[in-house]
């Protein structure tokens, strides 16, 4: 008999993916997808169980179903998956932390594994070029999606102290990017003319969104206990990537540009939103020291940093792009910009 994995957020596309992808891999004898809402897409072979992680129930699902492997997908980045801010965190925090507890009374669990995110690391003037898996963040993520993904990798420490016994794996991706999918630097990198932070030139990785499922599905078949900083090979600076996808530079003072993100976030149409967690990414960039990850874990991703950014150039360059909402909405955010620039918004 194979293992039976559990995967959280099935019913979002990381989770859906994931979970197809592991249930033909013929180590895994049996994959449950659990969600709060039915999956829209077709999962295959993946038997869907309807459970909110934040019920208690996922306990007996854990249990009824003999679950030895647990991968973790559903720590949303965005708000607007959710239905805001209030409930993102609810979704994230509050919901790892019953996970966890249902974890913590199943005796055949042996294997956890967490997607995090190296917005654990922030973003500041003061970061070290390269920021391997000891160190802290130099400016600690002061809310939105990075100081979830910081409460929630204490939580599942503590869960790891109590349950010695079960290998814990926490993976800390880097952005990532696809043709297919959309992201938040995705869809920052999408706009045209692309807003930039005047005086800056923020270097950083990628991960396509490729390796993102690769890494979880190799995870969980690994068993290989630590947490793990995961990119592709190599740096970029933002300037190199908005000129590789043949874009203009608008330069904007921060303060511009962070009230820009208020105007097109509530415009509805999906556009970036600039939280000051992402300015500062924008700003200052981050980069990742991956040598655990090749070395202990035993991945390497399939795409480097500029044949991600390759590859997600097809779906900015493509005939179709025009169907992208925030394609879309480009008369906006120019029409935005220039009430801005109009309006004296230059400061800072």
């Amino acid at each position: 008999m194979g293992r039976v994995v559990l995967v959280t957020g099935v019913s979002q596309d990381l989770g859906g993916r994931l979970a197809r992808r592991i249930s033909t891999d013929p180590e895994v004898s049996r994959v449950v997808g659990v969600d709060a809402v039915p999956p829209r897409q077709d999962l295959a072979a993946v038997r869907f169980v309807r459970a909110d992680i934040r019920n208690p129930v996922i306990a007996k699902v854990i249990a009824g179903e003999d679950v030895d492997t647990v991968v973790h997908t559903s720590v949303v980045a965005s708000a607007a998956l959710v239905g805001g801010r209030t409930s993102m965190k609810d979704h994230n925090v509050i919901g790892t932390m019953q996970l966890l507890a249902a974890c913590q009374r199943a005796p055949g669990l042996e294997r956890l594994v967490v997607k995090s995110s190296a917005e654990v690391y922030g973003s500041s003037s003061r970061d070290p070029a390269m920021f391997t898996e000891d160190m802290t963040a130099k400016r600690p993520p002061q809310g939105g999606y990075g100081k979830d993904v910081l409460e929630v990798e204490g939580y599942v420490r503590g869960f790891s102290r109590r349950r010695p016994d079960v290998v814990v794996t926490q993976l800390r991706n880097a952005s990532t990017v696809a043709s297919y999918t959309r992201s938040p630097l995705g869809d920052y990198l999408r706009l045209n003319p692309t807003p930039k932070v005047i005086g800056y030139d923020a270097r950083f990785q990628l991960l396509h969104y490729d390796d993102l499922v690769a890494v979880l599905h190799h995870a969980a078949l690994a068993g290989v206990h630590g947490t793990f900083n995961v990119a592709g090979d190599g740096m970029l600076m933002m300037s190199q990537a908005i000129h590789r996808l043949g874009h203009r530079v608008l330069p904007l003072p921060r303060l511009t540009l962070g009230a820009l993100g208020s105007l097109v976030r509530q415009s509805g149409l999906g556009l970036p939103d600039f939280t000051p967690e992402q300015l500062q990414f924008l700003t200052y960039g981050r980069g990742l020291d991956a040598t655990r990850m090749r070395e202990v874990l035993g991945f390497e991703p399939r795409y480097t940093t500029e044949q991600a950014l390759l590859e997600f150039a097809s779906s900015v360059t493509s005939p179709t792009r025009v169907t992208h909402p925030v394609v879309l909405a480009e008369s906006l955010v120019s029409g935005v910009l220039a009430g801005i620039l109009a309006g004296g918004g230059r400061g800072g």
